[in-house]
């Protein structure tokens, strides 16, 4: 058996109604003054009124940043950390999507540390301790809740990336009653970015190994089961915790076993029409699947066996990773999603420009099963177009 070092946050809470623990969490802690991290469409829909109410119960105050945006910018996480060091807190809650998990992990790094952001941007630059850090995602699709990974936009199109084992929280908090005003559109594209993970993780070049790729195919497994459900029955709190579970696993794996050409290819689609970021994943996936079958077509074929229905499964390696391919562009085409780059407005002047964008996400590509020139990244631009 081959070696490998796995790491993941210290400790997953899942179950409904997990949110009312967020007192006793922050005492176990010793949190006494938290900063709350989330977006402003939470704070419109009272969501974090729960999260709010609970540290009440146990009398601690709190401060509340309610201005994460898509994708959120250096200013963002500069704005959020001038808080938490004039109110002096003492921990840091994420509250939401990817955007405010990713803002409170580098906040509760920074107001312990006093890095800048300079500082930290890459691969274990980050030399300091953090503040205590608790997770509760609001969208099953990130996995940041269990990642050592924050993306930041560093200038008009560009992303950078801090990458620091600090990042791993505390405590993961999954309590799938926070998911249930999410509107289908986003339980869509969380959902498909999450299965993107699993995919990823379990073909990665880099890291693979046994534990990434169980919790890989159970991730897939859940989430194949369940995402139709969740996007086209919000209410269906079953699918919305199975998701949120199968959106951890996933993250666990590609934490361990790392993301490739899908997310290459999507960052710049993202970082140059302010696409959502699941929503650029599933336009790329099909046609980055088709294109990695000569390599990885193997490893597909154990995933289609995942996903799909015994009775319809072929029998052949090559027909079972056109069968997982295919399911994939039909699942995409139910869940309601564009299909294509036209569709969601990407000038085709512009393949390209991103083609030069893509080919520049080395600490990606080098992970995918297959080589990608600029050439064949401008050849899966065109086919998704």
């Amino acid at each position: 058996m081959q070696g490998f070092i796995f790491n993941s946050s210290k400790s997953i809470i899942c179950e409904l109604g997990a949110i009312r623990r967020i007192g006793e969490i922050c005492e176990r802690l010793r949190i006494a003054r938290p900063l709350i991290v989330t977006d402003p469409g939470i704070a419109a829909m009272g969501l974090h009124e729960r999260l709010l109410s609970a540290l009440a119960t146990h009398q601690i105050p709190c401060a509340v940043f309610s201005s994460v945006v898509p994708d959120p910018p250096e200013a963002t996480v500069l704005a959020a950390l001038e808080l938490a060091l004039r109110e002096r807190v003492d921990g840091v809650i994420g509250f939401g999507g990817g955007s405010s998990l990713d803002t409170a992990k580098l906040v509760a790094l920074m107001a312990r540390s006093s890095e800048s952001l300079q500082q930290i941007y890459g691969v274990e630059q980050a030399k300091g301790e953090r503040l205590p850090l608790i997770l509760v995602p609001t969208t099953a699709g990130t996995g940041s809740e269990v990642t050592a990974v924050a993306i930041i936009t560093t200038g008009e199109t560009t992303k950078t990336g801090v990458v620091a084992s600090q990042l791993y929280p505390d405590v993961a908090l999954l309590d799938a009653e926070l998911t249930v005003a999410l509107p289908p559109s986003i339980t869509a594209m969380t959902g498909v970015d999450a299965m993107v993970h699993a995919i990823e993780a379990y073909t990665s070049l880099h890291r693979k190994n046994l534990y990434s790729n169980m919790l890989a195919r159970e991730a897939l497994r859940l989430m194949a089961k369940h995402i139709e459900t969740a996007t086209l029955d919000g209410g269906n709190l079953e699918a919305r915790q199975a998701m949120l579970l199968g959106a951890c696993l996933a993250g666990q794996a590609f934490a361990n076993a790392p993301v490739a050409a899908v997310h290459a290819l999507a960052y710049p689609l993202g970082g140059r029409y302010h696409l959502p970021h699941g929503l650029t994943n599933s336009l790329v996936l099909p046609h980055m699947l088709r294109f990695n079958a000569s390599h990885a077509g193997a490893l597909y074929a154990e995933l289609a066996a995942v996903i799909l229905p015994a009775e319809i499964l072929l029998s052949g390696t090559a027909e079972r990773c056109t069968q997982l391919i295919t399911y994939f562009e039909q699942l995409i085409a139910t869940l309601g999603l564009p299909c294509t780059l036209a569709a969601v407005n990407v000038p085709q002047a512009d393949l390209p420009t991103l083609a030069g964008d893509a080919i520049l996400q080395q600490r990606l590509l080098i992970n995918n099963p297959r080589p990608v020139t600029q050439d064949d990244a401008l050849a899966i631009y065109r086919a998704a177009y």
